[in-house]
């Protein structure tokens, strides 16, 4: 005997509406800034086959807080960003900025020459240039023919 586990309500029907509502789910996920899933800073990475240029968003923050170390062809940025707290008295509406300890790694597809890296902030934005070192620049190789 079969038995009914959702009342007068088609069980296909059911299945679908859990499926919308789980697709609401994701897309909401998948709207967070990079901010809100915790990837701070933001980072775009160019290669130019002599270097590396790496560009970050740090808004706020001053560039003597800025830590940066290349060890490889790995570059880490760490520093603190300080948040002014709302004043005495006040709540939140809405708080969607962090404050605190960051750091960050990212692995380039080659290694650098950390005695040629320079960085330079302006306006929130870190530029990094990060030359590749002798070993890793491409060579181009003429093929001779007999």
């Amino acid at each position: 005997m079969l038995t009914r586990w959702f009342g007068d309500e088609n069980v296909w029907n059911r299945f679908n509406r859990m499926q919308n509502d789980m697709d609401r789910l994701w897309s909401t996920f998948g709207s967070l800034s990079q901010a809100q899933r915790g990837v701070f800073p933001p980072i775009n990475i160019y290669d130019d086959g002599e270097s590396f240029i790496a560009r970050a968003e740090l808004p706020g923050i001053d560039p003597v807080d800025i830590e940066l170390s290349v060890t490889g062809n790995t570059l880490t940025i760490q520093g603190k960003r300080e948040i002014q707290p709302a004043d005495e008295g006040c709540c939140y509406h809405r708080r969607e900025r962090r404050g605190g300890q960051f750091r960050r790694a990212v692995t380039l597809p080659a290694d650098v020459d950390g005695s040629k890296v320079n960085a330079v902030c302006t306006n929130g934005i870190l530029e990094i240039l990060l030359p590749r070192s002798e070993q890793s620049k491409l060579r181009k190789i003429k093929v001779q023919s007999k």
